[in-house]
């Protein structure tokens, strides 16, 4: 009885490994043994693709104000759908340098463009931002997150429209605070006057750059703007 049982559980070792392993048994063609029944080892986890450092010289974002607009994607993660590239505008750079920046966070790659500012913000003209506001008909640009939403044609052409996260841009959608183009945004204007045109709060970008901005931002991302 104790013979049967023991050739039972060995009937049913050889089985499950002879079902787990059927490859070995077709190339073999031969009954497995004990000494096929060693454990298989996992086959060992390729490594992760290292992650790039996302660029932070003086030339690209100035690292403490990607520091910040990374916490606030963090903190606002939950409204903005997707993460994988974010807008940051530097207001403490003057308008005639390129200053929004989108940057791809998966490997670092970022593309910067000349953008204007309120002319709230700037009420002498001298090309720096000096104050940001969230006042309906302060024409000045709001500091803080914003997610971009839906694309319409309005009197500046394609636009797209933005939501304020943050107490201090809250009014955005209000203000009609939007991404669009504008000839007062062009390169040009540097060779003529030194700085962009003002807009009324929104993010005017050259008339040239927005398909690309469309094309990089897209719906459902976030534009960090802030002076640091």
């Amino acid at each position: 009885m104790k013979r049967d049982r023991r050739a039972i559980l060995k009937n049913a070792a050889v089985l499950t490994a002879a079902l787990a392993i059927p490859n070995a048994v077709a190339a073999s063609g031969r009954l497995l043994t004990q000494r096929d029944l060693k454990p298989i080892a996992e086959p060992p986890v390729p490594p992760a693709p290292p992650i790039a450092p996302i660029q932070t010289s003086s030339r690209v974002v100035r690292p403490d104000l990607l520091r910040q607009a990374l916490a606030s994607l963090d903190r606002h993660r939950s409204s903005i759908q997707r993460q994988d590239r974010i807008a940051i505008a530097d207001m403490d750079a003057p308008s005639s340098q390129p200053r929004f920046h989108i940057v791809d966070l998966r490997n670092g790659d970022s593309k910067s463009f000349l953008v204007a500012h309120g002319s709230g913000s700037d009420p002498a003209h001298t090309g720096f931002l000096k104050r940001f506001s969230n006042e309906y008909g302060s024409n000045a640009t709001s500091q803080g997150a914003f997610v971009t939403a839906d694309y319409y044609v309005g009197k500046h052409g394609s636009s797209q429209r933005l939501i304020g996260l943050d107490e201090s841009n809250c009014n955005a959608l209000g203000r009609n605070i939007v991404v669009h183009s504008a000839w007062y945004a062009n390169r040009d204007m540097l060779q003529t006057h030194g700085m962009l045109g003002r807009s009324q709060g929104c993010f005017a970008v050259g008339e040239g750059d927005l398909d690309k901005v469309f094309a990089m931002l897209g719906s459902g991302r976030m534009i960090f703007a802030a002076k640091v």
